[in-house]
């Protein structure tokens, strides 16, 4: 048996030595006397009846109920399986991007927000993982390093929006950022997945170039290209507020499904929040493999028999106390 709060158990002692000095004290203080000049009168005579001695009783209960308490919430648990398997760990890098189009609404709110929501679940799923972020339009940078700390991550999501850097869609320039974060991790499964929802018209790096970079660290590019088909609608502002215009979806998705192929990848098209959400449950179960704990086990929770016998170390002393040493107490 082992303790999930054992710092409960100094409770005990730290309660009961008090107690029980002061026990110790009122009994000799309660103590009264009587000069005899012989006690001949009284030999043979019982010093004291039963009842006496049993009077100490509902003190000792009273004090194995505190023990008893301590232990309960000190957690008592107990092992009841084990479970050993090798680990090979993964290191995934988010490849997002948040250029002016992406605040199109073809997905609600839009496809920058719909974007981070389903991230950010997918994050929570990955407990094990490493996983960074990267942000592109125009330029890139990288928003949070590889992380086990996936709370600061998802924090780092929320301060993501549209217009943070210069407006185009660098999705070589992306590309080739996540993979200089993620070349040198040890770990044996290196991940990127890179979502756009355009093509790549600026930046000194060609998707392709970045994708055979990326190769060459054995790095797995999942793509995912983001808009519906034909046309969607994006909000513009005028001098009378925000006007709605339908607008071209423009995705290169030969570049994305090369990008892939090259990688060892796979590429994915999300026309809506649904099919998006299945994107990300997909990579998740195909990466579910590479993913194993090491020396597992599972604990049961124990208190419930020491709870019970709180309740009878209490149950029994009241019963004493008013019944059969009433008398005593009274």
């Amino acid at each position: 048996m082992s303790f999930a709060h054992p710092e409960y158990l100094y409770m005990a002692p730290a309660v009961i030595l008090p107690l029980a000095g002061w026990y110790v004290y009122r009994l000799k203080k309660g103590q009264s006397g009587l000069q005899l000049s012989s006690g001949a009168a009284f030999a043979g005579q019982k010093a004291s009846s039963w009842k006496v001695y049993l009077r100490h009783i509902p003190f000792v209960l009273r004090m194995a109920a505190i023990v008893v308490t301590a232990i309960i919430l000190a957690r008592p648990q107990s092992t009841d399986s084990w479970q050993n398997s090798s680990t090979e760990g993964i290191d995934i890098m988010l490849a997002m991007d948040i250029s002016g189009s992406m605040l199109a609404e073809d997905l609600k709110p839009n496809r920058l927000e719909a974007a981070k929501d389903v991230a950010a679940s997918f994050i929570n799923g990955r407990a094990n993982d490493n996983i960074g972020l990267v942000i592109f339009s125009a330029e890139s940078f990288t928003q949070c390093p590889l992380t086990t700390d996936h709370t600061v991550l998802i924090n780092l999501f929320k301060d993501i929006r549209s217009g943070m850097i210069q407006d185009g869609t660098a999705i070589g320039l992306g590309l080739a950022n996540a993979v200089s974060r993620i070349k040198d991790s040890q770990a044996k499964s290196k991940v990127i997945i890179l979502l756009t929802d355009g093509s790549n018209n600026t930046g000194e790096i060609a998707p392709v170039t970045a994708a055979d970079i990326a190769h060459t660290f054995g790095i797995r590019v999942y793509t995912i290209g983001v808009g519906t088909q034909g046309t969607a609608p994006y909000p513009f502002q005028t001098p009378y507020g925000v006007q709605y215009q339908n607008v071209p979806v423009d995705i290169d998705e030969a570049t994305l499904q090369q990008i892939a192929l090259i990688t060892g990848g796979k590429y994915f098209r999300a026309t809506d929040n649904a099919s998006l959400r299945a994107i990300y449950s997909e990579i998740d179960q195909m990466e579910k493999t590479k993913i194993s704990v090491q020396e597992y086990n599972r604990k049961q929770e124990e208190y419930k028999d020491w709870a019970l016998l709180l309740f009878a170390l209490l149950l029994v002393e009241i019963i004493l106390r008013y019944t059969l040493l009433r008398t005593l107490h009274s």
